[in-house]
């Protein structure tokens, strides 16, 4: 695979000069940017530059509005309310996450329910904001069907990523950011792109036979939940938390009112934030410290996140696959 190297602000350019070229306005661009730059710079590159293809297309179809503005709402003293009016998430969480945290902050607890927004990035910029404010945080969001429940062959729910962050005052938040099915699609995609093999049990060809192709799986096959029949009850939570309670589509619903341009499709988002100092009292960061350390002290464990911290140090150039960056480059001509 050949690779270019791109230094972060590049990358963040690059980014920004495509939104602008296809109906963002600076604001927007800014804010997907950035977000496309730090998937980048943190590892994950199913959710950096390879996606941004995939949010032009929303824009020119219209489907997105790149100069949209949420609307938040407070429903009552710990439930807020954020219309998307079909702008793209990041935005959203801009606007949504500032009143979450300070209502948490003040009642213990908080729930911060959004509609009608593209979602199609990473959770953990959501839930690692929050706990860097010293909450706990549990997010999720569903997508069109991708996934097969248990015992099926035929797919119902989104990929159905769940996100999950608690903090460490002093030190950075322990944040687990994971698909329900046994791989986000994003990387079935990016696998299928670089010529690997996925695991056997990632998903089933159109056929419903077990395959390790992430070509015959991401072209009309469907993917697998993670864990059989307990990973398949994790999804339907997600549908029932992001659709149903927060009063948006289950993935089935999304599917059939998107427009199929390739870009995210409209829907749902569940962010719950809980206060530690209200619930615990003042000594729930060492207590939750001990547990930490205890994981640490176990040969071959490395707490969630660490990783991607990690990375976040290195701000150095980084290898980006070539045919992408062109590919970019020309969605501003």
């Amino acid at each position: 695979m050949a690779t270019v190297s791109l230094k972060l602000d590049e990358i963040f350019d690059l980014a920004k000069k495509t939104l602008l070229a296809n109906g963002c306005d600076d604001e927007t661009a800014s804010v997907l940017a950035d977000l496309i730059m730090k998937a980048e710079r943190d590892g994950s590159l199913s959710h950096g530059l390879f996606r941004l293809p995939a949010y032009v297309s929303g824009l020119k179809s219209g489907k997105i509005n790149g100069k949209a503005r949420p609307e938040v709402k407070k429903i009552s003293p710990s439930v807020i309310k954020v219309l998307g009016n079909n702008c793209l998430a990041p935005m959203v969480l801009n606007k949504g996450l500032p009143e979450l945290i300070k209502t948490a902050k003040e009642n213990g607890v908080a729930v911060l329910a959004i509609n009608n927004s593209h979602h199609m990035a990473a959770m953990w910029p959501e839930t690692e904001a929050v706990a860097e404010e010293g909450l706990v945080a549990f997010a999720c969001t569903s997508y069109k069907p991708a996934v097969a429940p248990a015992g099926a062959t035929k797919s119902l729910f989104g990929t159905n990523p769940i996100s999950f962050a608690w903090p460490r005052p002093g030190k950075t938040p322990v944040v687990f950011d994971m698909a329900t099915a046994s791989m986000a699609m994003g990387e079935v995609q990016v696998a299928k792109r670089e010529g690997h093999k996925v695991p056997l049990g990632t998903g089933l060809t159109k056929d419903g036979k077990e395959t390790t192709d992430p070509g015959e799986i991401a072209d009309g096959g469907v993917l697998l939940p993670f864990g059989g029949y307990k990973g398949s009850g994790i999804a339907m939570m997600v549908e029932l938390l992001a659709g149903a309670l927060v009063g948006d589509n289950f993935s089935f619903e999304t599917a059939a009112k998107d427009n199929k341009d390739g870009g995210p499709p409209s829907g749902g988002e569940f962010i719950l934030a809980i206060s530690p100092d209200k619930l615990s009292g003042d000594d729930w960061n060492k207590h939750s410290d001990k547990f930490f350390d205890k994981m640490k002290s176990m040969e071959g464990v490395r707490l969630p996140g660490e990783r991607r911290h990690k990375n976040r140090l290195d701000l150095g150039p980084r290898k980006i696959n070539e045919e992408l960056v062109k590919k970019i480059k020309g969605l501003s001509k």
